[in-house]
């Protein structure tokens, strides 16, 4: 966290309330609940839902599986498309995907609640310790996989079960990557982030190395040499600056790195936050922070975004929930100038911007906001060492439809590259597709593809 100023500080709420605001968003159906929300379904031959998952579940079955009171049957389809599915069905933007290309908003404007159904069967495969993929037979191949977030963490998976060894190299102090130190706190309480790679990494052959970093502590061409195959999973590990005046000011902060210290917290009530905050952006995290910095107890928190409503990148849902909480919600305001106070930070300029001939443009008209905190939330960008002569494309990793980077046994899937959404679901299908493509690769060059238990 940045310096902070005079009206930041910590303990603004009474115990009781820092756990109540911080509970579970959505909690787990009981078992009447998936019953009656199964009993929606149509099960649709060729299903939309199941199309709009970038991991592919096969939606209509593991519904029918709960509907069928069988939720471990329903836990094995979700997990033999997605090994993360229980965060999946925790931070899955499902309104924007499967929920939203179901039939049933047709007729009643209201899909089935595929992803509480989701986090119904998963939870209780993970409570009961029920593993239904084993590691197969010894290969002799060993993988260096670089990210131990979501798209690392699949890929390791994967290739375990094919009998490959993984050796996971990352920067940080625990795996999980993004759903670790990325998440709101309330969409993934009681340490459901370490849960979920414990549960992952009880298959076997995967060995996670943390506190290594790349560019740092080795190079790509030092894993190409010693491994049989390499898997880049790094994510977007820059973050955009706003480039104005008074961005140095104690007071002003990285979103994400607000949502990575509160997540890492023992005691909410030990993070600082300040009265009146003011958040700059229009994504997820810009909600993430804003609706968490309410929850800390925040008196006025307004979300500035510098085009409409219609624009935002953060789901309605989500732009709800923010105002659900307090948060207020302006657009068409660009960022001038961090107005500051002996140091600290003591207000924002900002100009009204407009849509003109399709170019956002300002309109001259400013004004200020109050605030002693600001966030950063405009957006992340790729920034890695150590890469070599790496084909990038737009700033990110250029791939094919097989994650295969322009560098012979090299691949790379999640944030870091220049295909499909930042969503950890997508990261989740890029390692799965990347571990087949690499195991399909050992079996082209002579080594005999072995079976998935």
């Amino acid at each position: 966290m940045h310096r902070l100023g005079s009206g930041i500080a910590g303990g603004r709420l009474a115990p009781a309330e820092y756990e109540q605001n911080f509970s579970d968003l959505h909690p787990r159906f009981d078992k009447h609940e998936a019953l009656v929300a199964s009993d929606r379904c149509y099960f649709c031959h060729d299903a939309p839902c199941m199309t709009a998952c970038p991991t592919e579940i096969d939606i209509p079955l593991f519904i029918r599986q709960i509907s069928t009171a069988n939720p471990l049957g329903a836990a094995r389809t979700i997990f033999s498309q997605n090994i993360l599915g229980g965060m999946c069905a925790r931070v899955c933007p499902t309104e924007t995907l499967c929920e939203q290309a179901c039939v049933r908003n047709t007729a009643e404007d209201r899909p089935v609640d595929i992803g509480r159904l989701q986090r119904y069967a998963t939870d209780i495969a993970m409570e009961q310790g029920r593993q239904f993929f084993h590691r197969g037979a010894a290969t002799g191949k060993t993988i260096a996989i670089v990210g131990a977030g979501p798209a690392g963490l699949a890929c390791a998976h994967r290739l375990a079960m094919h009998g490959h060894t993984a050796v996971i190299f990352d920067a940080r102090e625990k795996a999980g990557g993004l759903n670790e130190y990325g998440i709101a706190t309330y969409k993934a309480p009681d340490d459901f982030a370490q849960k979920e790679v414990d549960y992952l990494l009880a298959i076997g052959g995967i060995d996670i190395r943390n506190g290594q970093a790349l560019g740092r502590d080795f190079s790509l061409q030092d894993l190409a040499a010693d491994y049989d195959a390499v898997f880049l999973g790094i994510g977007l590990a820059g973050v955009n600056g706003l480039g104005i005046e008074g961005e140095e000011l104690a007071g002003v902060d990285d979103a994400v790195d607000f949502i990575a210290y509160l997540r890492q917290a023992d005691n909410k009530a030990d993070v600082p936050i300040g009265r009146r905050v003011v958040v700059l952006g229009g994504g997820m995290t810009a909600v993430d922070a804003a609706v968490q910095a309410k929850l800390l107890g925040a008196e006025e928190v307004t979300i500035c975004y510098r085009r409409g409503k219609e624009h935002m990148n953060a789901s309605e849902f989500e732009q709800d929930l923010a105002a659900s909480k307090g948060v207020t919600i302006r657009h068409w305001l660009a960022p001038k100038r961090i107005v500051g106070k002996d140091g600290a930070v003591a207000g924002i300029e900002l100009e009204y911007t407009a849509l003109r001939d399709g170019h956002l443009v300002g309109t001259g008209e400013t004004g200020v906001i109050a605030a002693d905190q600001i966030f950063k939330a405009i957006g992340q960008s790729f920034k890695a060492s150590g890469l070599g002569a790496l084909a990038m494309e737009k700033g990110r990793i250029v791939v094919d439809d097989h994650c295969r980077t322009s560098m012979e046994r090299v691949y790379a899937g999640g944030d870091c590259v220049s295909r499909g959404e930042d969503l950890t679901v997508s990261a989740v299908a890029h390692g799965r597709d990347a571990a087949e493509a690499i195991h399909s690769a050992f079996a082209v060059a002579g080594q005999p593809a072995v079976a998935v238990a």
